[in-house]
């Protein structure tokens, strides 16, 4: 088999992603369909591909110039344990819009060793780093109430 990655949006089987993320991920699940078609929107992407079928996917939501938080990164079950994960991280390290960045984060609770071979380790002043956690908004509907209306008659 041959795979291949690519960062063109119009390759990636939005489907696919959807399904996995919002069913078979512990840190997606349940994501709507237009959330996610959002955060594809405004991130660097990464498509895995065996020939033209999509079997693996990643995001960098950055701002191309200091920071990069890496999300959504899955390999298919059926293609696993082919080194896939490690390209994947390895075109992301090496995509041009993404060197230089002083600081790359990520969160995981099962590949603390990939990550680790891409220079990935844990917070050293974690007392610095805050964070909000809503972690049950895909369950809430009213937490996506629309559009923005600016109130400052701006």
């Amino acid at each position: 088999m041959t795979y291949r990655i690519t960062t063109d949006r119009s390759e990636l089987d939005i489907d696919l992603i959807h399904r996995f993320l919002s069913e078979d991920s512990y840190w997606s699940a349940r994501i709507p369909r237009d959330v996610l078609q959002r955060a594809i929107d405004h991130s660097v992407c990464f498509g895995v591909f065996d020939d033209h079928r999509q079997v693996g996917f990643a995001r960098a939501v950055t701002d191309c110039a200091t920071f990069a938080y890496i999300a959504d990164v899955f390999i298919l079950p059926s293609h696993r344990g082919r080194g896939l994960s490690k390209m994947l991280m390895q075109a992301i390290k090496d995509h041009p819009d993404l060197k230089g960045l002083r600081r790359w984060h990520l969160i995981t609770r099962d590949a603390h060793g990939l990550y680790a071979q891409f220079g990935f380790e844990p917070l050293s002043a974690p007392e610095r780093h805050m964070q909000i956690a809503n972690l049950g908004v895909y369950d809430d509907k009213e937490s996506f109430p629309g559009p923005f209306v600016n109130h400052s008659g701006a």
